[in-house]
């Protein structure tokens, strides 16, 4: 679950990792009374007025300004608020900005003795150890850099079983050619980083750009928070954060029916059950020359009701010319997914577009005589290929 700059800076502060302090707003007359309150408590002389959505590169498409009185500041939160922000990750529609953080200016005014890093922390699947990934390039595309000057980009990985261990904070802070206070306050900074990482049960933190200010402070200037939702029972104020109007509508109301979905460009639905099994039917699909409109996955648990929930996502999709359902009955039952296939019909009414059934496994004679004696339309297959090779001829 991904979350906004704003909720993660929070999140870190709470673990003591020094963050640009802000306030989020929704409206003009509130950021400048957040304005205002930075002012008291921070010192701060002028604000920064930032987009928040769930995509980076904010400032490439006009999301994050500089105001240095409180009339320009009320200028960049209106022009901000309700935009609809087109950056290199929101792809041409962009994202609509609901709320705005006004933060601190803490890059001094008339003061220029500072550096930029860039800092992530993942798990590398290769080692399976956590990375922490880092560059003196901060504030750029850290692709940009991996391309064209890959060894200005350093990585520390980190047993899970031992945690940081103190000398590799301190070759952090060494290889971003820090000394003196600085260096102590990111060898610092590194080390409760990672303990938010851990703590908070993340699968992404990526920090651009980690600040040295010109007196030699280190502070997280974004935050960029992926959270495992696998955990998020363990983390009900996290869940709470959830915002539902920067993630697909689909996606959404798929979550609600505990399916694994994710929408494609393609034109062929897929419903399967099992991750590596709708891998699997989404690479056939392209050989086969078509190309798969989504991923839904409806898991072991599947019955009627998800099934007709699925049914009804894919079909929310204009772009869907045929549906390819592709199930091995092992913990399922083929005979539930039959039914909901059935139940489908008769609830949404006409389908107009082609479904080919694949079902193999528990029950699958069942799920055979259940279609078959339903009067549907419906091409059914054994074999993968089959399947694929159905899907491509009703395409064409």
């Amino acid at each position: 679950m991904n979350i906004h700059e704003y909720q993660g800076k929070a999140a870190l502060k709470e673990f003591g990792v020094a963050i640009q302090e802000g306030i989020a707003v929704d409206t003009v007359d509130d950021a400048v009374e957040a304005a205002q309150t930075l002012t008291r408590e921070t010192g701060t002389e002028w604000w920064v007025v930032k987009a928040q959505i769930h995509a980076g590169g904010r400032g490439k498409g006009g999301g994050v300004k500089l105001a240095k009185n409180i009339d320009e500041l009320r200028e960049k939160a209106d022009q901000i608020l309700g935009m609809q922000l087109v950056t290199p990750q929101t792809g041409p529609e962009g994202k609509k900005v609901n709320k705005i953080l006004i933060a601190q200016d803490v890059y001094y005014p008339g003061e220029s003795d500072t550096s930029e890093f860039y800092m992530s922390v993942l798990l590398d699947r290769d080692t399976g150890k956590n990375v922490i990934m880092y560059s003196t390039e901060g504030g750029m595309d850290i692709e940009e850099v991996a391309e064209k000057t890959p060894e200005k980009i350093f990585k520390e990985w980190v047993d899970p079983g031992t945690g940081l261990l103190p000398f590799q904070a301190r070759r952090v802070a060494f290889n971003l050619g820090l000394s003196g206070d600085a260096y102590k306050d990111m060898v610092k900074f590194v080390g409760k980083l990672y303990k938010a990482y851990t703590g908070l049960d993340a699968s992404l933190f990526e920090i651009n750009p980690v600040l040295k200010t010109s007196d030699n402070k280190i502070l997280a200037v974004d935050a960029k928070v992926n959270l495992d939702d696998n955990a998020l029972y363990r983390h009900k104020d996290l869940a709470a954060m959830r915002d539902t109007s920067e993630e697909d509508p689909t996606e959404v109301e798929a979550s609600e029916y505990h399916l694994n979905f994710i929408k494609l460009d393609g034109n062929v639905g897929c419903m399967v059950n099992g991750a590596g099994l709708a891998m699997a039917t989404m690479d056939i699909i392209k050989l086969a020359g078509g190309a798969p409109a989504n991923f839904l996955d409806v898991g072991g648990t599947a019955n009627a009701q998800t099934t007709e929930a699925g049914f009804r996502i894919i079909l929310k999709d204009p772009n869907v010319k045929a549906i390819l359902v592709n199930i091995f009955g092992g913990i399922v039952r083929c005979d539930r997914v039959a039914q909901g296939i059935v139940d489908a019909y008769k609830n949404i009414g006409e389908i107009n577009v082609p479904i080919i059934v694949r079902l193999q496994g528990t029950n699958a004679e069942q799920a055979k005589k259940l279609i078959d004696e339903s009067g549907l339309t419906v091409e059914s297959a054994i074999l993968l290929k089959e399947a694929a090779e159905k899907v491509n001829a009703v395409l064409n």
